[in-house]
């Protein structure tokens, strides 16, 4: 149920958002794609629904398959969280959704993200995950943020207010996406001292029952 309520709320509130941007677009039709595309909640609630999906019909595929690895769905995990996170930390207070775009925002801000975290909790194998699957992980915002200032240095629109190069400088946005890239890695630290710790609890709870059938 969980896989499923996360893929049709994530395409929904995907779908809704590109119909919500278009109808109030500032700019080309093209254009305003591309800055559809441009934000990193858009490309990871893609990524989200993309998985249930996947999961959901076609599991014995390769993409299934790719998927179903637990280090892949950890890393979703940390990266929905950052979106739920970011969003409600710094980035709520900022505008007052109404109406539909208010229902979006929270479907794609709060709702996937805790869905998702919820599925990881109950239902993912931790038991492969280690230290070192953490580095792999960085690659996806790194590569991001590296893409947007490229396309922001070309076309001066920037997604976020705080890796606004226009307003903030080259300085400040260095700053504000390293300490980004250290809430990325320190997350994923946490999942994985989680699953570490789910790990031994399990075998401990195991190992009792084991006794006590011995008795």
């Amino acid at each position: 149920m969980l896989m499923v309520a996360g893929a049709i709320i994530g395409w929904a509130a995907v779908l809704l958002q590109l119909y919500l941007i278009l109808i109030n677009r500032v700019a080309s039709v093209p254009e305003t794609l591309v800055r559809f595309f441009s934000f990193y909640t858009i490309l990871t609630n893609i990524l989200l629904a993309f998985c249930f999906t996947v999961l959901l019909a076609r599991p014995s595929s390769g993409a299934g398959r790719f998927f179903a690895q637990p280090n892949k769905l950890t890393a979703i995990a940390v990266y929905i969280s950052i979106v739920g996170i970011v969003y409600n930390v710094v980035l709520r207070f900022l505008w007052g959704p109404e109406g539909l775009q208010r229902v979006v925002d929270e479907s794609l801000h709060v709702v996937t993200p805790l869905l998702f975290i919820l599925f990881w909790f109950l239902f993912v194998n931790k038991r492969s995950l280690t230290w070192k699957n953490v580095f792999p992980w960085l690659i996806y915002p790194l590569v991001y943020v590296m893409v947007i200032l490229i396309r922001g240095a070309l076309s001066g629109f920037y997604p976020y207010p705080f890796i606004d190069v226009a307003k903030l400088g080259y300085n400040n946005v260095l700053l504000n996406s390293g300490g980004l890239f250290l809430m990325f890695l320190l997350f994923s630290l946490l999942l994985i001292a989680i699953a570490k710790w789910m790990n031994r609890s399990a075998e401990n709870l195991s190992g009792l029952q084991e006794i006590k059938t011995t008795e």
